[in-house]
């Protein structure tokens, strides 16, 4: 069945609606981003989609990058506990003195097999760009992608791009084979204009765009300080420590409020924070049609292969990241609203739906395996393991030196 779908399919797609934990109508928080201009209060992403013939407004809950990284999660899971056999790189930075970081893999890194982290590790005392391994990804194209399957299959199914490689990033680009996005249907929104927003007036509706759309919840916080310090305790704060004599902490120590330092009371806050909506939805779409775009240096049955287990991996991902659950972040925790069928859609529209659990999608990535081993691919059940460079090893631990002493730098993301 997969076999055939994957030569004449357009696509696996699924549809599947959601409710808060909390029951239909329970507020929700969806991820929040800088506003515009200096000292713009955080805000989520609304807009308005074309549903059944309405513009309605909705709100992003789960971007397309966040859930890529949710059903790479999943994987890693799954392989890690013994599930599934999945090839990928990984480094390891536990025997450095490093066990907070641990382990990253090809599916934990930002740019997965073409990472910055891999490339500045040792694969058998080789920089890992150097070695046989790395030269034959960094050759790797759409004419010929056997080494990133063979490598770190998981880059193909969810993207990567040679962006450090040679040319001044003109390396190979390999787009999404899945893509899966969850929003808020009919969201209850409010229109007010970037000037007004902050004083919470109300615009005309008319003409305005979804850059004025904001939430209609309120988010409220406060602290009340349980050894009741008042903010006009003098206290002065260094760099690393503070003390009610400023002189005791040298020239630096700066006269601050109590709450600079962590004590005293916060007044009551008031934020357009939180969603309610009438429901959620998620919308994931393996791309069949894409997946014929790639090739693998060899005869058909070569391509075949190497393409049904990216579309089996895809399907795992899928079974996988449902088996856990859609806690997406706090505030934030989604149910399935009745079943969902997995759906093979035809090159013409039509659709055929696909009874798929978690242990079905095993299988049949199992027999995936089986397939592209006997087609030629050489995909290894253990990880490629690096070791971290000296000079990676000593950027981490400075920079972990620095955030203990809170000199950290921050990069202002929301």
């Amino acid at each position: 069945m997969l076999n055939d779908a994957v030569g004449r399919g357009a696509a696996f797609r699924r549809r599947r609606r959601l409710q808060p934990a909390g029951g239909p109508g329970d507020k929700i928080f969806p991820p929040t981003y800088l506003g515009e201009g200096t000292n713009a209060p955080p805000r989520h992403v609304f807009e308005r989609r074309r549903i059944n013939g309405n513009d309605v407004p909705c709100v992003l809950i789960d971007s397309v990058q966040s859930q890529a990284n949710r059903l790479e999660e999943a994987l890693l899971a799954a392989a890690r506990a013994g599930a599934i056999e999945l090839p990928r790189v990984a480094v390891d930075f536990n025997d450095c003195g490093l066990d907070s970081v641990g382990e990253i893999s090809s599916l934990d890194a930002p740019h997965r097999i073409f990472d910055a982290i891999l490339r500045d590790s040792l694969l058998d005392g080789t920089p890992f760009r150097q070695s046989d391994t790395g030269i034959r990804l960094r050759q790797a194209t759409m004419q010929n992608a056997s080494a990133i399957l063979e490598i770190s299959p998981t880059a193909l199914l969810f993207g990567v791009w040679n962006s450090t490689g040679e040319g001044g990033g003109l390396g190979a680009k390999f787009a999404r084979a899945i893509v899966s996005e969850i929003i808020g249907i009919g969201a209850a929104v409010e229109y007010a204009a970037d000037t007004s927003a902050r004083r919470g007036e109300m615009i005309d509706s008319r003409g305005v765009t979804a850059d004025h759309l904001r939430t209609a919840s309120r988010r409220t916080g406060s602290r009340i300080d349980p050894l009741g310090i008042v903010k006009s305790v003098e206290v002065f704060k260094s760099d690393t420590d503070w003390d009610i004599d400023g002189k005791a902490l040298g020239a630096k120590a700066k006269k601050v409020e109590p709450s600079k330092i962590n004590h005293g009371n916060i007044p009551p806050t008031v934020q357009a924070l939180g969603a309610t909506c009438d429901y959620a939805e998620q919308t994931a779409v393996i791309t069949l049609a894409g997946l014929r775009r790639v090739r693998f240096g060899g005869p058909p049955k070569r391509d075949q292969a190497a393409r049904t287990l990216l579309a089996a991996l895809g399907l795992v991902a899928l079974t996988e990241c449902d088996r856990q659950g859609y806690a997406l972040r706090s505030r934030c925790d989604l149910v399935c609203d009745g079943e969902a069928p997995l759906q093979l859609v035809a090159f013409d529209g039509t659709t055929t739906d696909i009874a798929l659990d978690v242990e079905a999608a095993r299988e049949l990535y199992r027999q995936s395996l089986d397939q592209a081993r006997s087609a030629g691919f050489k995909l290894e059940a253990e990880p490629t393991r690096l070791v971290p460079q000296d000079k990676l090893v000593t950027i981490v631990r400075k920079s972990q030196e620095k955030a203990l002493r809170d000199e950290a730098e921050t990069d202002g993301a929301g």
